[in-house]
C-alpha cells in the first residue's frame, strides 16, 4: 500500500488513529492535517495522515502540547525537513565539484604550478 495515498474515508481514518470523526474535521480547519477532497467534498485520508493523527494525539495528550503548540511544532518540522534535503543536495553537489577538481589537477599533472614554485623573472636590459 502506497504510504502517501489519500484513500481513507473520514470514519476509517478516524477509526485507525483512534478518534471521532468531528476531531480530524477540526485538525482539519485548524490545518493540522491536509486530508484530500472527492469531487463531492469528502475527505481522504493516507496512510501517513493517520500517522500524523496519532502524533497529534500523542502530543496533546501524553506531553500537553495544545494545538497551536501543535500546529508550530509541526510546522517547524516540515522546515527542517525541508532545509535537510538542501542540506543533502548541497553536499552532494560539493562532493561532485571536489571530484572534478581532484580529476583536473590529476590531469594537469607535471603542468600544475604551485604556490611554492620559484620563478626567475628577468626585466628587459636596457
Amino acid at each position: 500500500m502506497d504510504f502517501d495515498a489519500k484513500i481513507l474515508a473520514i470514519s476509517a481514518a478516524a477509526e485507525m488513529a483512534g478518534m471521532h470523526p468531528q476531531t480530524l474535521r477540526q485538525y482539519d480547519r485548524l490545518g493540522l492535517v491536509e486530508p484530500a477532497r472527492t469531487p463531492g467534498g469528502g475527505r481522504r485520508y493516507s496512510a501517513r495522515d493517520v500517522a500524523q493523527l496519532r502524533e497529534i494525539q500523542r502530543l496533546s495528550q501524553d506531553e500537553g502540547v495544545n494545538l497551536a503548540g501543535i500546529k508550530r511544532i509541526m510546522d517547524l518540522e516540515r522546515e527542517v525537513a525541508v532545509m535537510r534535503a538542501e542540506l543533502a543536495a548541497a553536499v552532494e553537489e560539493l562532493r561532485a565539484s571536489r571530484a572534478q577538481l581532484a580529476e583536473l589537477r590529476a590531469m594537469a599533472g607535471p603542468f600544475q604550478r604551485r604556490s611554492t614554485d620559484i620563478v626567475l623573472w628577468q626585466g628587459k636590459r636596457q
